[in-house]
């Protein structure tokens, strides 16, 4: 059911059109006495989420018994990220999500049904994992906030991914970044209804609807037209939506708009493609590879994507993640694939393995990357081309670019994205 609906392609909510639209829905509810709120982390820093837990929590005040950001697989946020993204919110409210540690059992999608989306790629049975707290915390209610945008494990982010993903555990997270790699990243992003989302729904319709699940999710997209930016600018978002329900009706709508704003058509597959990461956001390649899913549609054959990445210091998020990364790298599919069957580690990291074969070219195009914490051999290793980033990013000047196309001193063209959380590029 939708509650609240506000948005389309000229929308521009302010602050307050966000508070009245989420207090409205509030009020309805009426009095609760225990509230969970799941945010994303900071990676999500856009999404105006920390703005959306802030509102609610000066709504329901001491209410709130729990904040647990949906980490997945990330780094817990640390005091300094707290502050930025929540101001204000008392500290003593979060919660840490520990996906190896924290979650329980509570069903399973069987491997027909797996079989039946994936048109039988896969038929392994499918774990309904969630962290304890949400399961057993007794709240009255639970608002599960984010933003809709094309995800290159899911095809539109959000919804039920924030709850199964963002609070899962290893074989749930695992199996189900798998099954979207299998399938087929490009059949995938961009795409609502796709075999991963199925799975999902499946679960919510089977175990999560006793549940007091509200969900509020904002869709957002680049100011247009274009303009120049500052890198700690880039990327200047407007608010096209916000749409509060309690069922996948509430996504469906939240997807239908972002499809609209944050899939960018380019008339012929692109050259050269120049993505910039902002250090505040970006410091490991299992975010940063963003660069690399959301372009790949875009790039053409013998391209090449230059990676500005200048916070970044790791491969994985998670401590054996990057082991594997280091270990197995971007090498394609085929060689990911052989890996799973004759090395267990990899094979018992079935995410792992999905972000492999996402942050790989393929071998269509090639990708320079150009980080600031990560020596040239290291970034090889892992099958990238390597990139001094102070000379890159004195020849590309982010900070003088605008999104779009542009050109370089020597004349040549290339087509700049400030920030590739923003949404999806393809050539259709």
């Amino acid at each position: 059911m939708i509650l609240y609906s506000a948005g389309s392609e000229h929308h521009d909510l302010s602050s307050n059109d966000l508070r009245a639209g989420l207090l409205e829905v509030l009020d309805n509810l009426g009095l609760r006495k225990r509230v969970l709120i799941i945010p994303p982390d900071i990676t999500r820093y856009h999404s105006r989420a920390g703005e959306i837990t802030r509102m609610a929590y000066n709504h329901y005040g001491s209410s709130i018994s729990d904040i647990l950001p949906a980490l997945g697989t990330h780094q817990a946020m640390t005091i300094g990220e707290i502050d930025k993204m929540f101001p204000g919110v008392p500290h003593s409210l979060f919660r840490v999500h520990d996906w190896r540690k924290d979650v329980v059992r509570i069903g399973e999608v069987p491997g027909a049904f797996i079989s039946e989306v994936s048109g039988g790629a896969l038929s392994y049975s499918w774990p309904v994992e969630l962290n304890r707290l949400v399961w057993e915390g007794k709240h009255d209610l639970i608002l599960s906030i984010g933003q809709v945008v094309p995800h290159e494990v899911i095809g539109m982010a959000n919804y039920n991914k924030n709850l199964f993903v963002g609070c899962g555990g290893p074989e749930s997270i695992n199996k189900s970044h798998f099954l979207g790699a299998t399938y087929g990243m490009e059949r995938i992003m961009g795409i609502a209804d796709n075999p991963v989302r199925r799975v999902l729904n499946y679960a919510s319709e089977k175990y999560l609807s006793h549940l007091p699940i509200l969900y509020v999710l904002t869709v957002l997209s680049p100011v247009q037209p274009p303009s120049f930016v500052s890198p700690a600018k880039a990327g200047t978002l407007a608010t096209r939506g916000l749409f509060i329900g309690t069922s996948e009706d509430v996504f469906t709508a939240a997807a239908e708009l972002s499809m609209k704003v944050n899939i960018t058509a380019v008339a012929q597959p692109l050259k050269k493609i120049v993505v910039y990461l902002n250090p505040e956001e970006y410091r490991s390649t299992w975010l940063g590879n963003k660069s690399i899913y959301r372009t790949r549609m875009a790039i053409a054959d013998g391209g090449e994507l230059i990676v500005l990445a200048p916070g970044v210091k790791e491969f994985g998020e998670d401590p054996e993640i990057d082991r594997l990364i280091r270990k197995y790298g971007y090498h394609g599919t085929p060689s990911t694939l052989e890996a799973i069957q004759q090395n267990t580690d990899l094979g018992d990291n079935l995410s792992a393995a999905a972000h492999l074969i996402h942050g790989s070219s393929e071998g269509r195009f090639r990708i320079k990357y150009c980080p600031g914490h990560l020596s040239r051999e290291e970034v090889e290793k892992a099958g990238f081309e390597f990139g001094e980033i102070g000379e890159m990013m004195n020849k590309y000047h982010p900070e003088c670019l605008q999104d779009g196309f542009n050109r370089d001193e020597s004349g040549d063209e290339f087509f700049f994205i400030s920030n590739p959380a923003t949404g999806l590029w393809k050539y259709s």
